[in-house]
């Protein structure tokens, strides 16, 4: 199988698969995991191309950050490893977020991320999520620092506003936006995108699988996942809006099966296309714990969907039931 093409992270960055993968669920998130499995995923998808791995501190407390540090080591030349900063949960309700910006906090962040993933430098740091109350100077500022110190190599930011992404590239540049971005959601298209285009900034899709629903696996959500699965939390898969959005599904269909492609490998084709209708690089990152998902994933970089295929795909985003997340003020559309 042929290795995926690249794309670059940052104007002046490394370049990348131009399909990265989302590593939260491998422990965290989405009910039990085989770890043996999801290292075998970890490897293969190497073995494909891809090269830009994304985690966090908040998945997991710390422990998606460990169970990916063996193979980031084990490939370290080869490997982008992001992680992000600014996500808390509350002890008694691991649903519970906690947002912090602040200097101390960030400072004693990346130090714990460097000993969890076993590294000397972060190759992409994100800010999780934005603090309003601490201004971007103080934040990323002190992201700024790291870079200097020798801690992280790129910033990155996370579901925050147009406006918000060119302050924080006037104070130091940033290589990377990480938002949702997929064919339920397409609110960042209004003032994220613009910018990251005008800054040379990669955007970074995050659950271009609309955490599952665009591969058609979902009829009944409230039924059909775990009581530990986070998406029991999310408006689209609740009630009558999961029957609503499962509906939406048929021009997927339509399209899939003129490619003889699963649906899933469509919403991926659609986003990775997003780069030459928006005039930017695009990176996204499906998360996966199987091999066979990854494979079936990066063969979705080859499928080049006909102006028709799109026309006939465009409508579905403004008809998606429910909002991203229960509560929006922690994302860049809570704030535009």
């Amino acid at each position: 199988m042929t290795a995926i093409a690249t794309a670059r992270l940052g104007s002046d960055g490394p370049r990348v698969g131009v399909q990265g993968l989302g590593c939260m669920g491998m422990s965290w998130a989405y009910g039990p995991t085989d770890a043996d499995e999801a290292r075998a995923t970890l490897e293969r998808a190497l073995e494909l191309g891809v090269t830009l791995y994304d985690t966090a501190d908040a998945y997991g407390g710390g422990e998606n950050e460990r169970f990916i540090s063996s193979f980031v080591n084990a490939h370290r030349d080869d490997v982008v490893v992001a992680t992000k900063f600014a996500i808390s949960s509350d002890p008694s309700d691991p649903f519970k977020r906690v947002i912090r910006n602040d200097p101390a906090y960030i400072r004693a962040c990346v130090d714990a991320s460097l000993q969890r993933l076993g590294v000397d430098v972060i190759d992409l740091y994100y800010m999780h999520r934005r603090d309003v109350s601490v201004p971007l100077e103080d934040s990323i500022g002190t992201m700024a620092e790291l870079v200097r110190a020798g801690k992280v190599k790129q910033l990155g930011l996370s579901e925050v506003t147009g406006a918000e992404l060119r302050a924080a590239h006037a104070i130091h540049p940033i290589a990377a936006v990480q938002s949702e971005w997929s064919l339920f959601s397409r609110d960042i298209e209004a003032g994220v995108v613009p910018a990251a285009a005008d800054l040379g900034v990669t955007l970074v899709p995050y659950s271009p699988l609309g955490r599952g629903f665009l591969t058609g696996a979902f009829v009944s959500a409230d039924k059909e996942l775990g009581e530990d699965d986070f998406r029991r939390q999310q408006p689209r898969f609740t009630g009558d809006n999961a029957a609503a959005n499962a509906a939406l599904l048929a021009p997927v269909r339509t399209v899939a099966q003129a490619h003889g492609a699963t649906l899933g490998q469509i919403a991926l084709a659609w986003v990775q296309q997003r780069a030459a209708v928006h005039g930017l690089d695009v990176v996204p990152i499906p998360g996966t714990r199987k091999r066979s998902r990854v494979e079936e994933n990066t063969a979705a970089t080859r499928v080049v969907l006909t102006d028709d295929e799109l026309a006939l795909l465009e409508p579905i985003a403004g008809q998606v039931a429910g909002d991203r997340y229960a509560d929006m003020n922690f994302t860049s559309a809570g704030r535009e």
